[in-house]
């Protein structure tokens, strides 16, 4: 690790640590950094500030040596261990202290449980009007501060509180308003102070409000938006899982893009994230299609592509199944198989160990999750491990079955094991954990799984995205592991969602999601090709029209509550008009387009811009609303809904294109033109984060 020097700090030397260590340290939220202390010289903050664009692309890789040296040593720099100083992110660079006292304010700005002054502008002005309106009204800053309301338009305030909610009895809210406004200091934080019946309306000092949020945005780029609340944390999120020898179907395109994001979103909110894909790789559909592919199979078109030709095997070894049953059943009056007994014959030896079996399932697996993980590459997935039911040990199931038993939870009905569950909730009946034959289901291989994650990761939470048909069965899964005693049961969660109804080509064939992406970026293409002079400045046309159709597939997808059931529609999705995917890519392609016709201002100048210059009420609503991408996060953490991030976009979208026939760079003295981009830069790049968040990546040119 390197070192600048020493400092010198409430009377102890401190070791100072060069720009990339600080701003790691701040992201790891180890430092503390009391507002009355200077722990940085001028130049070294230059040097940060030089340094950020490195840093913010350099290796964060979990467990670095230095990640770990902080954890050892919980490196704390304090003057004064009875302040109730606030953890100070290095990756802001510049103090908030600093940047308040060249508006004239030098009292120390409280921090609250729940704020994030470094990274949240909203933040700043969140406290000051906490304490302020505290010292007036006399009622506790815990209730104030989660009282403070965003407001629905700039005609009402920045932020709203409605009195009532402050628990005031013997007093009318209306009169209450209008005292407390009276008294209230606006200091430099707020231009002025309404009262609106039992409301309190507040309006932000606009010069204050650019200078924080647009130096925030430009300084932190992708790091705008991020908290450390989750810092110390660890979450699992279990998301996708197809069924190999199935088709990577549209169906599970939701889980896919729904954990995708709620990965990231947690990442953001500085949680460690386990990314986890838990393959359906087991069960007597394996059997089957071992018997299948002895029947029909091909190495050469295994080899060649393993998803579509297991699938082939797999529809055609089961029309013969229901061929031998329908025969059978007229023959002798009860329908029967021999390539099912078979088939669980080969299912049998799997789970005894057979070398044999072993293999041709290993073969098939692992053909798979190589094709698998080329879609998830269109889609920006990654996993941290591929597991799956054939992963959970035969020892963590036995055992979990003998400890059901052992506390009286199994009961044998005709052979199989079951749990009873009704006593405990009548809705959620039985559930079998051992069929007759002795082989296991999905909540044996659930509970068995789970145990070895929690011994094996330790994790805060765990969550499993999964579609709401699925809901009973985590409800018992959970249930069960409640009164097994599992005190960690409380962490886990079911992130469920509704279905996609009309997946399919638009000839009506329903297919494999790769065919719905190629598809679409067809599609794309075409559009593309039609301005020839716009195409022919695209060095990548394919791989845009694949971003592009991607981000079609996804908005569409992402844009509505998770819970919904929602028609897969070509025409909309495809279209540049509207709330849609590839008018996000468009509204973020033109703002690239403003920088690029404006190459002559530096990326310095629009940092030192003037910007009391952008007086109009339009640029008033953009950096309001730019401001406010903080808490839209926090608010998507909440409630794991993809579409607050959407809804924030568009409406983001819509502002940034209403601004483009009043906010003119081109043509403008240097000094407006330079505040103006700086403006547009800074929704660029909240246009960035969000889209980057949702999974999609951004184009600079379409």
């Amino acid at each position: 690790m390197q070192l600048f020097g020493k400092v010198l700090v409430g009377g102890c030397t401190r070791t100072l640590f060069s720009p990339a260590a600080m701003f790691r340290l701040g992201r790891i939220g180890r430092i503390r950094l009391n507002s009355s202390v200077k722990l940085i010289s001028t130049s070294v903050t230059c040097k940060l500030s030089s340094s950020f664009k490195a840093l913010t692309s350099s290796d964060n890789t979990k467990g670095s040596d230095l990640e770990q040296t902080v954890r050892n040593s919980e490196m704390l720099v304090n003057n004064n261990n009875n302040t109730n100083s606030s953890c100070r992110n290095m990756a802001s660079i510049d103090s908030i202290t600093e940047r308040l006292q060249a508006f004239g304010i030098t009292d120390e700005l409280k921090n609250y449980p729940g704020s994030n002054i470094t990274q949240n502008p909203y933040d700043i002005f969140r406290c000051y009007i906490t304490e302020q309106l505290s010292k007036v009204s006399g009622v506790s800053e815990d209730l104030i501060y989660p009282a403070l309301e965003w407001t629905n338009s700039s005609e009402r305030g920045d932020l709203i509180i409605p009195v009532p909610r402050l628990r005031i009895k013997g007093a009318k809210p209306n009169d209450l308003a209008v005292e407390w406004t009276d008294k209230f200091e606006k200091g430099k934080y707020l231009e002025k102070i309404l009262a609106v019946g039992p409301f309190i309306q507040f309006y932000f000092d606009r010069n204050l409000l650019f200078n924080i949020v647009i130096k925030d945005v430009l300084k932190l780029e992708k790091n705008f938006g991020q908290s450390n609340i989750g810092a110390g944390k660890k979450v699992v999120v279990e998301f996708s899982s197809p069924n190999i020898a199935k088709p990577f179907h549209a169906g599970h395109l939701r889980s896919t893009i729904i954990g995708g994001f709620i990965s990231n979103l947690y990442e953001k909110a500085g949680w460690e994230v386990i990314r986890l894909n838990y393959l359906g790789d087991w069960g007597k559909q394996f059997g089957v299609l071992a018997v299948g592919f002895e029947r029909y199979g091909s190495e050469e078109k295994l080899e060649a592509d393993p998803i579509n030709h297991l699938f082939e095997v797999y529809v055609q070894i089961n029309k013969d199944m229901e061929a031998e049953k329908e025969k059978t059943l007229a023959q002798t009056g009860v329908a029967t198989s021999e390539t099912d007994n078979n088939a669980r014959a080969f299912f049998r030896a799997m789970e005894s160990g057979d070398e044999k079996a072993l293999d041709l399932w290993s073969k098939f697996r692992t053909l798979s999750i190589e094709k698998y993980k080329s879609t998830y590459a269109r889609l920006n997935i990654n996993y941290d491990t591929y597991s799956g039911e054939s992963q959970v040990s035969q020892e963590s199931m036995r055992t979990a079955t003998e400890q059901l038993q052992k506390l009286g939870l199994v009961t044998e009905d005709q052979g199989a094991l079951l749990i009873d569950l009704t006593p405990h909730n009548k809705k959620l009946g039985k559930v079998i954990v051992q069929k007759k034959d002795g082989t296991t289901l999905y909540i044996t291989r659930d509970i068995g799984g789970a145990v070895e994650r929690y011994e094996k990761y330790k994790f805060d939470k765990m969550i499993y995205v999964i579609a709401c048909q699925q809901d009973l069965h985590c409800q018992q899964f959970f249930k069960t592991l409640e009164l097994m005693g599992h005190e960690w049961h409380n962490r886990l969660q079911h992130i469920n969602f509704g279905m996609v109804q009309g997946m399919s080509t638009r000839k009506g064939t329903v297919v494999f999601l790769d065919n719905i992406l190629e598809e679409t970026k067809e599609a794309m293409h075409n559009v593309m090709r039609k301005n020839e002079a716009k195409y022919a400045q695209v060095a990548n046309p394919d791989e845009i029209a694949d971003l592009v159709g991607i981000s079609a597939v996804m908005i569409q997808d992402m844009q509505s509550k998770r819970i919904n059931n929602y028609t897969f529609n070509w025409e909309r999705m495809l279209s540049f008009e509207g709330d849609t995917g590839p008018y996000l890519q468009y509204a973020h392609s033109r703002l690239c387009s403003v920088r690029r016709n404006a190459s002559s201002i530096s990326d310095d100048e629009l940092l030192s811009a003037d910007y009391s210059l952008l007086a109009e009420p339009v640029a008033a609503d953009l950096i309001k609303t730019i401001a406010q991408y903080p808490d839209v996060i926090l608010n998507a953490l909440k409630t794991h809904e993809p579409a607050t991030i959407v809804t924030y976009l568009f409406k983001l979208t819509h502002i940034v294109s209403s601004c483009y026939d009043i906010l003119w760079v081109a043509g403008q003295t240097p000094e407006l033109a330079a505040a103006r981009l700086a403006l547009y830069m800074s929704a660029r790049q909240t246009l960035n984060n969000g889209m980057t968040l949702l999974g999609l990546t951004p184009v600079i040119r379409m």
